[in-house]
């Protein structure tokens, strides 16, 4: 390992989500910075701290976080740290870290509009309620600074930022040239692809962000750079980036020809392509499945392989004839 590798020290607590445990990265440049604030529990705090002194600091040794999104299992224990100066990330993580209540109720209306749109049954819309829930376990506060495309991370100049959005809109990775190392965030994982989710448009007034076809060109952009090694924020780190890459557009792409097959010769509703294409899942991970089938059809829609048409306020798909796809 080179000095400058051994800049960079991982650490792993665990999670109450389904996804498993998360990572925290530690850099050690002009500033002694974590990139990602794992969950916010006692568990993960203690394994957290137990970590951090093996590699000779303590919590008040942490001056700078910088998150790679907004997700809970990435900001929960920004709050714990009683020496951090700054806190950096997109423009966007801004708004969940404060939520305020004009936000959550932008949020959830979102959802309530979509979710009639795609045909959802009112009883199932039981299920929004629960969409602030896991916004309420995790740090409040609000940035001090942030970072967009082409920016250097403050204190580790040899770190640029790429865009990457698609499984959160404020998702950016970090990327170092002169080893070809990646801060990958949830960008990219080696064992699981990760989901687009379905989010708000940051202004209430903007058409809603198609976070597949955003997840994609993302992906697509990393082609571009030399990775030799990626560190994630789930999973173990790992070498082949791009192989991996056109592994994750390949099987999307294989998804949504599933898709066309649900839909055949019918006319459907985004909800009943769901209960089509995750029979099993749909029911217990409502927000999940969702979020993966309107991503298909995003695409699908993108490539004219389908079309749309609108009966009584909900959307309603078709196969268009001849599509290559």
């Amino acid at each position: 390992m080179t000095i400058v590798k051994q800049k960079i020290s991982q650490i792993t607590v665990p999670t109450p989500y389904a996804v498993g445990d998360v990572h925290i990265y530690v850099l050690n440049g002009e500033r002694l910075s974590i990139i990602d604030a794992g969950v916010k529990t006692d568990e993960a705090w203690e394994a957290f701290v137990y970590q951090l002194k093996q590699i000779g600091y303590e919590p008040k040794d942490i001056e700078q976080v910088i998150l790679t999104h907004h997700h809970p299992d990435h900001i929960g224990l920004m709050e714990y740290f009683p020496r951090l100066e700054e806190v950096i990330a997109h423009p966007q993580v801004d708004q969940w870290l404060k939520r305020d209540p004009e936000f959550l109720q932008n949020y959830q209306s979102f959802f309530q509009t979509l979710y009639h749109q795609a045909g959802v049954p009112a009883h199932y819309l039981s299920f929004l309620k629960q969409l602030r829930n896991p916004l309420g376990d995790v740090a409040k506060g609000n940035l001090t600074s942030t970072i967009l495309e082409g920016d250097a991370l403050p204190g580790h100049g040899d770190w640029k930022v790429i865009a990457t959005p698609g499984h959160a809109q404020s998702h950016l990775s970090f990327y170092r040239e002169k080893d070809g190392a990646l801060l990958g965030g949830d960008h990219l994982l080696e064992h699981i692809s990760p989901n687009p989710l379905l989010e708000p448009p940051f202004q209430p007034d903007e058409e809603r962000p198609r976070p597949m076809l955003q997840y994609r060109s993302s992906l697509k952009k990393l082609l571009s750079y030399d990775i030799e090694h990626v560190y994630p924020g789930h999973g173990k780190t790992f070498t082949n980036a791009a192989e991996l890459i056109h592994r994750r557009l390949e099987s999307q792409e294989k998804r949504a020809a599933k898709v066309r097959e649900i839909i055949g010769e019918a006319e459907m509703n985004m909800f009943q392509i769901c209960t089509r294409l995750f029979p099993n899942q749909y029911e217990k991970q409502f927000g999940l499945t969702m979020s993966e089938t309107i991503g298909q059809l995003d695409y699908l829609e993108d490539i004219k392989a389908v079309k749309t048409k609108v009966d009584n306020g909900v959307i309603i798909y078709e196969n268009v004839e001849g599509s290559l796809l």
